[in-house]
């Protein structure tokens, strides 16, 4: 993990006439999984969505898989991300496969066949080759972020990211979504930015993470967030941290 696959240079994040974040900089190395992480408004997923290409950042200067913002196209970056969303955004009216298969459809020259047959192979990478022809109607949350993880995988991207992967599944199945991360990253070399405030799956699989603070407006913390737990100086760090119950 010695090469930076996301940059961030003195960023404002947010939207015009709104700044919600100021002056951030951090990178995000290949092949490990990156936590973007705060309380609720502080602009974390806000963050995610100019890492993604969709709104351009404020200020400063933004690089993802060597594309920089006002040099990159929307379809120029497709090829090389990923985007699970929060609800896993599948098209209903298409069954597991044909969602996995879309991206390919629109983005290379597969013919149908060896489409197919990637996206069983990447169903079978998320455990759920025996659900390829259900629809999304007839699936579970979990499985339908399963699936859309799957597709996030499905041009081969450098960079996956996942917007609250955890959000309204119980803890075993958020678990079992913790460890398919950890696994895809193992078996492929995968780079994951992920957008959290579950501090279970936060410290089960970041290797590190930027930790927002809506009040102050930017970044307040950089690094392990198991680090952060037991040494941070930052009073909000240490209470964000060490609130309830959870432990590393």
């Amino acid at each position: 993990m010695d090469e930076a696959i996301v940059s961030l240079s003195h960023v404002d994040a947010g939207y015009p006439g709104k700044v919600i974040l100021r002056d951030v900089s951090f990178d995000i190395m290949r092949g490990e999984v990156f936590i973007l992480l705060g309380g609720s408004g502080c602009g974390k997923s806000t963050m995610m969505k100019h890492m993604i290409g969709l709104n351009p950042v404020l200020a400063g200067e933004l690089t993802v898989a060597g594309m920089k913002w006002g040099s990159r196209t929307r379809a120029g970056l497709c090829r090389k991300i990923g985007v699970m969303y929060q609800s896993g955004a599948l098209f209903g009216s298409m069954s597991c496969i044909g969602n996995v298969m879309l991206p390919m459809e629109e983005f290379t020259s597969l013919n149908r066949k060896e489409r197919k047959e990637k996206a069983m192979s990447l169903l079978a990478d998320v455990e759920l080759a025996d659900a390829a022809d259900k629809m999304p109607s007839e699936i579970s949350g979990g499985m339908k972020k399963r699936v859309a993880i799957a597709r996030a995988m499905a041009l081969d991207p450098e960079v996956v990211f996942l917007d609250e992967p955890s959000a309204g599944l119980d803890p075993i199945t958020s678990a079992s979504l913790d460890d398919l991360v950890l696994k895809l990253r193992a078996e492929k070399g995968m780079t994951f930015v992920v957008v959290s405030h579950e501090l279970p799956s936060i410290f089960k699989i970041a290797d590190r993470a930027a930790m927002f603070d809506k009040a102050r407006g930017g970044m307040v913390a950089l690094g392990d967030p198991r680090d952060m737990k037991v040494s941070s100086k930052d009073p909000f760090v240490l209470k964000f941290f060490n609130r309830g119950d959870s432990h590393v």
